[in-house]
């Protein structure tokens, strides 16, 4: 009927350092924290189960508040490319699958990164057109925000040469004025991936599967996901949810953003924001204001420092991005939108300002990368959550200050800052873009190093979090940035009974030890979903 659970390190979150000895739970949730012995002579007759934690940590279960579920299972799938450091790497690999596939399938590979690679010329179409005239071929990169693909690929999407730039989208050109084969931002984007093979409710399902589990063993209880736009649609999607979670029994507590391509399709359908099946809820409607520093599409209020010609893409007009703000309020929903650049940051700050959310309800910020003083003075003033990716430090730096300029990154990546400023941060991976593993993003939020980096060079060490900071972010601060901050992430009487148990404590040990652990045990509604073995 109940579990006692004892003999660790058992932080609460209610204050740093906060430590009980043993927890009761029963039902899916928190009946009480005290003494091993005290709970075990109070509940005697309902204690069915002990788990011994034999000295190791147990935190609220880490909750990932930005990711793709069924994008991360995706790339479990495919072809990787993000630990590639070269474009020979890359192309050696794409030669091997070609050779593997039969003609005709098409060739998707995740994650390729110009940033890290030793010399960074781009893979374009001719490139790819001598690996393969037989097998479409799409390369997405790290960012998710541009595609490279060869002729057959163009040709299958029924892509022209003299084909009109769509607003809000890039397509790339050679010198010569034909397409190279590179596409940015969803309204190119969509040139090519609307002809994408059609995606089957088990590949789906497979997908999602793939992901949670993964989630599972690196000690994540939930995510915060964006996925209801890209997969067939809204209903089909949010079947897939439900039939992994609830109806097979893979438990996972997700959160699921409404793209606002789909919202009217979940109106439609009967659903609402916080409408609620298990462990599966609906949450604020997405919106993407801008694209990727990487891709030079993350909107700036200046120009790039290594491109000039450009200050970013706007994937929406200031009317168009107010219109869709509106709509969130009418359908009584807050808005979580994606804005890397500061120019993008602000229209979203205007657009709020103008339709406020209903009172009690919180509007998201995602990524809030490059910042400014006076965005930030008007932020704290609003009912707002930062949904930040401590893990965009290590893979951003130190190419991001070629890329922005020396002299706008005084508050860029500005944890601490925005922290003591009094706003509210939720930390999570972005995976696919960014491995899943919160560890990693613990790592960077405390250290601002590169994984392994002999030379230990720490990007903006003012900047660094103390290890209780950065833990918040994937537990009170994800909690809150749902309004589920009073039965979510922490350890105490109520609370749902989610837990990440580490095989160290991490208080106990160096941060590069961090990298090198793994969860001995993954607790989600009280049920062990994983155990190291």
């Amino acid at each position: 009927m109940g579990t006692l659970w004892h003999n660790g390190s058992i932080y609460t979150m209610q204050a740093e350092n906060d430590q009980v000895e043993a927890i009761f739970t029963k039902n899916g949730l928190i009946i009480e924290v005290g003494e091993a012995t005290a709970l075990r002579d109070t509940y005697q007759d309902m204690i069915t189960n002990e788990i011994d934690l034999q000295g190791q940590m147990l935190i609220p279960g880490l909750v990932d508040s930005h990711l793709h579920l069924i994008g991360h299972g995706e790339k479990l799938m495919r072809l990787d490319l993000s630990e590639m450091k070269s474009r020979d790497e890359i192309l050696k690999a794409l030669h091997k699958r070609c050779a593997q596939t039969p003609a005709g399938e098409w060739i998707i590979a995740e994650g390729w990164n110009e940033n890290e690679w030793r010399e960074s010329t781009l893979i374009l179409r001719d490139d790819l057109d001598q690996l393969s005239n037989e097998h479409p071929l799409v390369l997405k990169r790290v960012c998710h925000h541009a595609v490279v693909v060869n002729s057959l690929a163009i040709t299958i999407s029924g892509i022209e040469e003299n084909i009109e730039q769509p607003f809000g989208g890039v397509i790339g050109r050679y010198v010569d004025d034909r397409l190279n084969g590179m596409f940015k931002e969803d309204p190119a984007l969509k040139l090519i991936m609307n002809h994408l093979p059609g995606i089957t409710d088990e590949y789906v399902k497979r997908a999602l599967t793939d992901s949670i589990r993964d989630c599972h063993r690196l000690g994540l209880t939930g995510g915060h996901s964006e996925d209801l736009h890209y997969y067939n649609g809204f209903l089909p999607t949010y079947q897939a949810f439900v039939s992994v979670i609830e109806e097979a029994g893979l438990p996972f507590r997700v959160n699921l953003l409404v793209h606002n391509k789909v919202v009217d399709d979940m109106k439609e359908s009967r659903f609402g924001y916080r409408s609620k099946r298990g462990l599966i809820e609906l949450d604020a409607m997405k919106i993407f204001a801008d694209g990727s520093l990487g891709g030079n599409t993350a909107l700036l209020s200046h120009p790039y420092h290594d491109r000039p010609d450009t200050q970013g893409v706007a994937i929406y007009t200031e009317k168009e991005l107010h219109d869709l703000v509106q709509k969130a309020r009418n359908y009584e929903m807050p808005i979580a939108v994606h804005a890397i650049g500061d120019l993008a940051f602000e229209m979203v700050l205007n657009a709020i300002c103008t339709y406020p959310p209903k009172l009690g309800l919180r509007d998201r910020l995602i990524h809030a990368q490059i910042m400014r003083h006076d965005l930030l003075e008007r932020a704290k003033e609003l009912p707002v959550i930062f949904d930040i990716q401590p893990g965009f430090v290590p893979s951003d730096f130190p190419w991001v200050i070629d890329k922005v300029g020396k002299d706008h990154m005084a508050v860029n990546y500005a944890w601490k800052t925005y922290l003591e400023k009094g706003i509210h941060c939720a930390g999570g991976s972005d995976a696919p873009i960014e491995p899943v593993n919160p560890l990693l993003g613990i790592h960077a939020a405390v250290t601002r190093r590169k994984p392994f980096d002999a030379d230990h060079t720490i990007y903006d060490e003012k900047e660094c979090l103390s290890l209780y900071e950065a833990l918040s972010l994937y537990t009170t601060g994800s909690a809150y940035a749902i309004g589920q901050e009073e039965s979510r992430g922490k350890i105490a009487s109520g609370y749902v009974a989610d837990f990440t148990v580490f095989e160290k404590d991490l208080y106990t040990i160096q941060p590069d030890e961090w990298l090198e652990i793994k969860a001995a045990m993954t607790v989600v509604n009280e049920q062990i979903v994983y155990v190291k073995k």
